[in-house]
């Protein structure tokens, strides 16, 4: 037998191999690659809960609204930026999370015009600046707490961050292939993790 064929047998043999291995392991790395996506920390006291903008379910500003109601911080600024049928986000959620039994005391509304994370991540700090702020919660939803977190971090190593997550509807680490939602977060999280890495 010629060792073209035999090599091309091998060589099949070890694709489908391989194939096979990486079906049988696909939860495992599946839930590898959201898992990093996820990067929090616990809450801790703090001058202000930051809620970051992004979240038109709400889970967001009502983890916040009960960090502030545990007193870990006096008020929660809401970041809000504009676009919503000419609303800002802040004008949107603060009456949601009212409606949930927070009182309005615990909020400040941040109206603002970032269109990402970074340019959000300018004007807040330059807010928290001006409040004289020092130690901060930034509230997120699980799948943005890495990237929000290197992003604020890069931008204001002087203050004292702590990166919450917050449940988010559509994405869990261990089990966002299983809905056209879930997969959706997870590749578009991925394609601003990429970016953010090649400084885009």
């Amino acid at each position: 037998m010629s060792r073209g064929p035999r090599r091309l047998r091998w060589f099949l043999g070890a694709v489908a191999f391989l194939a096979l291995l990486v079906f049988i392991t696909s939860r495992l790395w599946l839930a590898l690659l959201g898992g990093y996506l996820v990067k929090s920390d616990a809450p801790a006291p703090a001058d202000y809960i930051v809620v970051l903008a992004g979240d038109f379910m709400g889970n967001r500003i009502l983890t916040a609204a009960d960090l502030v109601r545990q007193g870990l911080a006096k008020q929660a600024l809401v970041s809000g930026p504009g676009g919503a049928y000419g609303q800002h986000e802040s004008d949107l959620a603060i009456p949601f999370a009212v409606r949930h039994g927070y009182p309005e005391s615990y909020f400040v509304a941040f109206p603002n015009d970032a269109r990402s994370t970074a340019a959000e991540a300018d004007v807040i700090v330059a807010e928290l600046r001006r409040r004289q702020a020092h130690r901060i919660d930034i509230v997120t939803s699980n799948y943005h707490t890495r990237r929000a977190g290197n992003i604020f971090r890069s931008k204001a190593p002087d203050l004292e961050l702590h990166v919450v997550s917050s449940p988010d509807h559509d994405f869990t680490p261990d089990g966002w292939w299983k809905t056209r939602d879930g997969r959706k977060v997870f590749a578009i999280e991925w394609m601003k993790t990429v970016a953010t890495w090649m400084g885009m």
